[in-house]
Formats: structure tokens, sequence, C-alpha cells
């Protein structure tokens, strides 16, 4: 990431922080894990998680809230709304989710968490009436994001270097 700088906050995997503008928040390796933004511009007020499972009621150990698609947003939403966020202005975007275990027909069995993830965001973003308005989602590669609450942009890198704002 070009110019991340040291006033860049990191969000690890199963965690999820709510910011304020002028804040920076990042996170990194995202392969089949998922990195959900969440963000109302009007307020300045902002939300990134780096979940690892679709739903807190398929595992076991599940108290993180953050670990879970379906948790994390809850929380966020209700944490952005006691930080001045109004749920009716928050739009979001989705990242990762990727393939990263075989595929193959002979590899049957193999569960393809980041689909599972991606379709979870979605139905749980849909229930609350929350636009998804950019996504970087699938195939096969890992990702990093920069999400920069000033204006609402995400700077997106693959494992590749390619990189894309949006």
């Amino acid at each position: 990431m070009k110019n991340t700088g040291s006033n860049v906050v990191r969000v690890m995997m199963a965690e999820y922080r709510i910011m304020k503008t002028p804040a920076r928040m990042m996170t990194m390796a995202l392969g089949s894990c998922l990195g959900i933004v969440l963000y109302d511009g009007r307020a300045g007020v902002g939300a990134l998680a780096h979940v690892m499972h679709p739903s807190w009621k398929k595992v076991k150990n599940n108290s993180n809230k953050g670990k879970f698609v379906d948790t994390a947003i809850e929380v966020m939403i209700s944490e952005m709304s006691e930080a001045g966020g109004d749920p009716n202005r928050i739009a979001a975007k989705l990242f990762g989710g990727a393939t990263m275990f075989d595929s193959r027909p002979n590899c049957r069995g193999v569960i393809q968490i980041g689909a599972l993830n991606i379709r979870a965001a979605r139905e749980v973003l849909d229930s609350k009436g929350i636009p998804v308005v950019s996504e970087s989602v699938g195939g096969s590669r890992g990702r990093t994001i920069l999400f920069d609450l000033s204006d609402g942009s995400v700077l997106v890198r693959d494992i590749t270097g390619k990189e894309k704002v949006m």
C-alpha cells in the first residue's frame, strides 16, 4: 500500500473497529475472510471488520462478535449509531471472500468459506436495508484494504500488487 503511514489503525483477523473521520483503517491478508466496510459519509463515521465465518450459530467458540459476518454487522451498526451515524445512511463495501482451497471436482467436501462469507454478508446487509455500493470479492487472490474515512474510499491491493480505489 502506498503512503499508509503510522496513523493507520490496523484491524486484525476476527476484529472490527468503529472510527470517525479523518481516520484510516487497514486490514491485511483477506483470503477467504471478508473485509466489511460500513460508512455514513454525512456523519463521518465508519467501520471495518475482518470476519472469518458467516454465522456464529455454526461455531462452538462464538463469543467474539468480530469473527462472524452476522454478529459483526449487527455490532458495527449499533456502535456506529452510538457514534452519531444513522443506519438509514450507511453504505457497505465488501472485499475478500476468495477461494483459497482447491475446488476441482475430485476435491469434494472442501467448504468454500469465502463464498459463504460473501453470501451471508449480502443477506444480512439486505435485511438491514444497507446497500452494497462496491465490492472486490471472490477469485483466488488475497487482498489488503485501506479505508479512508475522510471520503469513504477504499484502496484495494491484491497479492500481485495491483491497486484499485473503490
